[in-house]
């Protein structure tokens, strides 16, 4: 299933140029099963063979990127909750992760639009709590534009330097998808950690007498 998509990934870039690497990061930054790592790197090989310019890559894959989040966004917006619960299960959208990324949006709040950008499954459906939420539009614009870009030119770089070789990089884009979970788990940890040595203080203070 996996190399079917990557070939149909390829095909449509192969036809369709930079439209189609914005058509495909506008799903991907949605909620449609497409991975980066399976769209950009592929544009990082049509620049390692002189066939594309990086920055025009980055400006469409981006441009795609922010397009699909704005989507997502008034979708969370204007729909909330209760249009995920009717229409979610037809948009491939799991109210489970959901559930999970609107908890982490809640914790980290606003700059959770950057850091989710790096966080696979968290970076489909993060656009959605932060509508529900009436995020300031302005910042969630910045983020995502700063995010995404970062990540689509880490992909695109990681393309260019395997160059012929470029379907390794799902080995790699793997493997860094599973350090970042892994530090995420730490920092989260660390700050529950954080929030309950604090309220333990302060449980602690108010019983001391004055």
């Amino acid at each position: 299933m996996t190399e079917y998509l990557i070939n149909l990934f390829t095909r449509i870039i192969s036809s369709t140029g930079y439209f189609g690497i914005a058509f495909l990061m506008m799903l991907e930054s949605m909620v449609a099963p497409i991975p980066s790592e399976a769209v950009m790197p592929f544009a990082g090989v049509l620049w390692f063979s002189g066939k594309m310019s990086f920055i025009l890559i980055i400006f469409f894959s981006t441009l795609g990127s922010l397009i699909g989040s704005l989507i997502s966004y008034y979708i969370g917006l204007y729909g909330g909750k209760p249009f995920v619960q009717k229409f979610g299960k037809y948009l491939l959208l799991n109210e489970h992760d959901l559930v999970i990324t609107e908890n982490f949006f809640g914790k980290f709040g606003d700059k959770t639009i950057f850091i989710s950008r790096f966080i696979p499954v968290v970076r489909h459906l993060i656009s959605i709590p932060a509508g529900t939420g009436k995020m300031n539009i302005y910042k969630f614009i910045f983020y995502t534009t700063i995010g995404a870009g970062l990540w689509n030119a880490i992909l695109t770089y990681l393309g260019y330097y395997l160059g012929s070789r470029w379907t390794e990089l799902r080995k790699y884009g793997e493997m860094i998808d599973f350090i970042l979970i892994i530090l995420i788990i730490i920092a989260v940890g660390f700050y529950i950690y954080k929030k309950r040595k604090k309220m333990s203080m302060e449980a602690v203070n108010k019983k001391l007498p004055e």
